[in-house]
């Protein structure tokens, strides 16, 4: 059987899930103290991109679902996940793949219809199940070997609104999901 091309996987999607520290954020954990706002007296606090927002809303227009799968166990992303209305939150995972498949069986959709966000080796399971494997652009090596479409922006610098972009362009969908956003 012929292999597919990027551009005809990502025509399939209808779930795109991502991992957060290296691909919603830049991957960078800040802790600083705050008294009596947590047990360690730190609370974590990460920095996300609008373009990724605008991202999530795009493919909601177009009627992909989406969600995260992380290993960490956050409020900070927790809250955005709540903010950006997201279809799947998954926090303190470590069997990344388990998740997805998990994902895939409630959303009744079928492993080639799902594509996956990561940028490093814990990613590669959930990565390797889906349909499109994305790697952001500052990704691990391995990652990027393994990815059918690398991002052209860093994670936490709208690599999120690359991915989307791009399943949506090979959808035929982009210029209509954007005429909804802005009212057109």
């Amino acid at each position: 059987m012929p292999k597919l091309s990027p551009r005809a996987r990502a025509r399939k999607i209808k779930l795109l899930l991502f991992d957060v520290d290296g691909v919603l954020t830049d991957g960078k954990l800040f802790f600083p103290p705050l008294p009596g706002v947590h047990e360690t007296g730190s609370v974590e606090v990460k920095g996300f991109h609008a373009h990724d927002g605008t991202a999530i809303f795009l493919a909601r227009q177009a009627g992909i679902k989406t969600g995260l799968i992380t290993k960490r166990v956050s409020e900070t992303v927790a809250l955005r996940a709540r903010d950006l209305k997201l279809d799947f939150v998954r926090q303190g995972i470590q069997g990344k793949r388990a998740a997805l498949e998990a994902i895939i069986k409630e959303a009744g959709l079928s492993p080639d219809e799902a594509a996956f966000v990561g940028d490093d080796i814990i990613d590669l399971p959930a990565m390797r199940l889906g349909g499109l494997a994305i790697a952001v652009h500052n990704a691990r090596t391995e990652v990027k070997k393994e990815a059918h479409y690398v991002t052209p922006h860093s994670g936490g610098e709208g690599a999120l609104r690359d991915a989307v972009e791009y399943i949506l362009k090979a959808q035929g969908k982009w210029k209509t999901a954007v005429a909804g956003y802005i009212g057109d």
